[in-house]
């Protein structure tokens, strides 16, 4: 596009708008640098879509790898009691599954001694007037047990408070405690463990506190499966594999089953996430090709040649099929099937029933000690296209933001050039405009200094200048 100029206002001593020229001169330069941000545009919207379909491919692995993982969900076991208000029960993978039949006859409980309510109050001294020292002997643990002699001493620790936080300062494993009521105040000892170790009792006692008769310090008392068990404690572990029992309440007269099996609501949440995450990365790449119809284009992403193999990559990978298994041979089967977009549905009655059925079809079609089923195969294949440095769209991302910087700084340069040129340019027509402005007085002093020449007698022909300019 030419440079515009009004002739007779340049003649006239307007002069020349500077400002707007000066624009008409950069704009003739300026068409690369609107290209190179149309590009950086672009690079900037396709690499904010691949950061989402990455994001989401990762979710994907993820989801895909806890579906291989050996000890993962699929592996999964539950214990569930018949009766939990006398038992509840958890189970690990490496349970077995099966059903058994506990009854408990007591529960594991704590030692307990207390004395009667002694009416001096629990700051009155435990002595006997006139005696300055006393003893306490106090077993923790059977006929076999540990005693500690409990020197009494007047002053120091011969009220119910201080004797209190003497026993507390010894680390017996017992926490004494003084409980004041309308009665009067007692002590009272209690074991911090379970089981015969833990038996409270005072066998001496030269002070006026009077002990009642200790109670607990028993060991919990169960049959399993008809087998007879002791636990110095109501949780549980190991007697039977891989699951733990945590005793509520005694109910000798009824037995409790406890059933173990797979944990199908693990295996079906783990199965959801995987659909779910599979449905995300590839609604992500089906928005890649719709078309605008306003625009009659797809999107930012759409003529990626990589996005395409990696979309087949994944289609294939969900299209995994064996052979035998009980039936139990693509997703379809499990009552996963696939839509018209790519998508995912999970009949959830159909999954049940297949997890029901035969769970551990299911488990090898998903993982198998060869790595061939599905998870494992999916896993392989994503661990490539997740790689940091290699995954397709990680490679695709760095490429992206290396041509972003190279457009940045070329975008940069030229500004800082056209800025340059601009300033070179407003010098050199604020000169010109200098001039322009000027010449209508010029030109009257020349057709005075004529119009002086004629009436001296001289005879001359007068013609206005002609203005050239380099413009």
């Amino acid at each position: 596009m030419g440079i515009s100029l009004n002739p007779s206002s340049i003649l006239n001593g307007q002069g020349i708008d500077v400002s707007s020229l000066v624009q008409q001169v950069l704009s003739e330069s300026s068409g690369q640098l609107t290209e190179w941000q149309n590009q950086d545009a672009t690079l900037k919207l396709q690499a904010t879509d691949l950061t989402r379909i990455n994001g989401d491919l990762n979710s994907l692995a993820t989801a895909v790898q806890a579906l291989s993982d050996p000890l993962g969900a699929l592996t999964a076991q539950s214990a569930t009691s018949s009766d939990t208000s006398v038992l509840n029960a958890s189970a690990d993978s490496t349970a077995a599954a099966g059903t058994h039949e506990i009854v408990v006859s007591n529960l594991a409980s704590a030692g307990l001694v207390y004395t009667d309510d002694f009416a001096g109050g629990s700051g009155a001294s435990i002595l006997p007037s006139p005696a300055q020292s006393g003893e306490i002997d106090l077993q923790i643990g059977d006929s076999q047990g540990t005693t500690h002699a409990i020197t009494i001493t007047a002053g120091t620790n011969d009220t119910l408070k201080t004797l209190a936080s003497y026993i507390n300062g010894q680390k017996w494993g017992v926490t004494a405690n003084v409980v004041t009521d309308a009665n009067g105040s007692r002590l009272a000892l209690v074991s911090q463990s379970t089981g015969t170790t833990s038996a409270l009792a005072v066998t001496r006692n030269t002070t006026q506190l009077n002990f009642a008769t200790p109670t607990g310090g028993e060991a919990a008392q169960l049959t399993i499966d008809g087998v007879p068990y002791t636990s110095t404690n109501n949780t549980i572990a190991g007697a039977i594999s891989g699951v733990t029992l945590n005793l509520s309440s005694a109910a000798p007269n009824s037995p409790v089953q406890v059933a173990v099996g797979v944990d199908t609501d693990q295996v079906t949440q783990a199965i959801n996430n995987f659909v779910d995450a599979y449905n995300s990365v590839i609604s992500d790449m089906n928005v890649q090709y719709s078309v605008d119809p306003t625009t009659n284009t797809e999107g930012p992403l759409g003529s990626d040649t990589g996005l395409r193999q990696l979309q087949s990559s994944l289609l294939a990978d969900a299209a995994f099929s064996t052979s035998g298994n009980g039936g139990y041979v693509n997703l379809a089967s499990l009552g996963i099937s696939t839509n018209d977009d790519g998508t995912l549905t999970v009949d959830s009655s159909q999954l049940t029933s297949a997890l029901s059925s035969n769970p551990s079809a299911v488990l090898n079609f998903f993982q198998n000690a060869a790595a061939t089923g599905f998870a494992n195969n999916f896993h392989q294949d994503l661990t490539g296209l997740t790689n940091p440095t290699t995954g397709p769209l990680n490679a695709e991302l760095a490429e992206n933001s290396a041509e972003q910087q190279d457009l940045t700084n070329s975008i940069n340069n030229f500004e800082t050039q056209l800025t340059a040129e601009q300033t070179q340019l407003t010098s050199e027509y604020n000169q010109v405009n200098a001039s322009l402005q000027a010449y209508p007085l010029l030109l009257q002093q020349v057709t005075e200094t004529l119009a002086t020449m004629d009436s001296s007698g001289s005879t001359t022909t007068t013609s206005s200048p002609t203005l050239t300019s380099g413009l």
